[in-house]
């Protein structure tokens, strides 16, 4: 059992500031899958903090207090002795089970790594990238996504932040892909691919586009779409292919990929139009999720000029289950202007 295991019916209360210039607010506080969930008091998800970004800013006193980034961009203080000794204990022990230089056996034997490299040169380079995206761990894909994302955010502007529209962003990513999914969705002011997969679960998606959607079915197609775009492949393998066997190589051995390879990837992806997946596939999407691909194919029509075709909608004018309550849209919509 992991430490995570022991304590994921684990609660407490505690006070979160959402950004530096807002008041503190009482919240619950709760685990998830690596992440640490913050709720309102009818335990709607208010944000995820990624367990190994963690960073405490006043190590050794009590209360405790935390922020997801090095930005301090938000702060939860908890007073709770049981919930601060876990949550110190799983970040250690996510911390030991990064991969570390030096440390080859954390991520696979010396003889493995002997035939890997023994296969690859006889067996293309895809048997060593198949190799790493095998072993690569969830913490590690998570790390990768958010410093893409930093990158990004240097072009598109800075992620959105407003506690009752990233509540909303999470009943939209629950709604498209289902309860418990471990994607998440963030806004940024201008994004011209609408929507765009990132590794570690990050799907980015635009501001513009909630401001020109007629409703939210429209935008849970963009975002279902996105995803489906890389559905059946690794989100992390166009990283790779793009920084090469010497960097897939470094990642496979000691855990680190250079930062220069994740910014030039963030470059390129902005850079190109968004990936597209096949329409029988992306139309088995939208039925899967219960979704009419209508409201899809006119929103992307008015952004592109180009609606894609993806034949007869059978959902067209069926009732479905609702995207967004009214006041979940309004606020999704409005998150970059507060």
């Amino acid at each position: 059992m992991t430490a995570l295991d022991r304590y994921v019916r684990l609660e407490s209360d505690g006070l979160w500031r959402p950004a530096p210039d807002q008041q503190r607010r009482q919240v619950m506080i709760s685990f998830g899958d690596a992440t640490l969930v913050i709720a309102d008091g009818v335990a709607r998800p208010l944000a995820h903090w990624s367990l190994p970004a963690l960073i405490r800013l006043n190590p050794g006193e009590r209360p405790a207090i935390y922020a997801p980034d090095e930005e301090a961009s938000e702060e939860l203080e908890i007073a709770d002795d049981t919930m601060i000794d876990a949550i110190e204990e799983v970040r250690k022990a996510l911390a030991k089970a990064r991969p570390h230089p030096g440390k080859l056996r954390h991520w696979i034997t010396a003889g493995i790594i002997s035939v890997t490299l023994a296969l690859a040169v006889f067996w293309l380079p895809g048997a060593l990238m198949r190799q790493t995206l095998a072993i690569v761990p969830p913490a590690k894909r998570a790390e990768i996504g958010a410093t893409i994302l930093a990158h990004i955010q240097t072009r598109t502007g800075p992620v959105c932040r407003d506690a009752a529209a990233q509540a909303a962003a999470g009943r939209l990513a629950s709604r498209v892909f289902g309860a418990g999914t471990p994607l998440h969705i963030v806004v940024v002011p201008v994004l011209d691919q609408g929507a765009l997969a990132m590794p570690g679960g990050l799907i980015i998606l635009d501001a513009g586009l909630l401001q020109a959607a007629d409703d939210p079915v429209a935008v849970a197609g963009y975002v279902l779409a996105s995803r489906e775009a890389v559905a059946g492949r690794d989100p992390l393998e166009p990283v790779l292919k793009e920084a090469g066997l010497a960097a897939t190589f470094g990642l496979l051995t000691t855990g680190d990929i250079p930062r220069d390879i994740l910014q030039r990837h963030a470059d390129e992806r902005l850079a190109e139009p968004a990936p597209q997946a096949e329409a029988g596939d992306l139309r088995h999407a939208f039925q899967r999720a219960s979704l009419p691909h209508r409201p899809y194919q006119i929103l992307a029509d008015q952004r592109s000029g180009t609606m894609p075709d993806l034949g007869r909608d059978p959902l067209d004018g069926q009732p479905s289950a609702p995207v967004l309550t009214d006041s979940e849209w309004i606020s999704l919509q409005n998150i970059c202007n507060r």
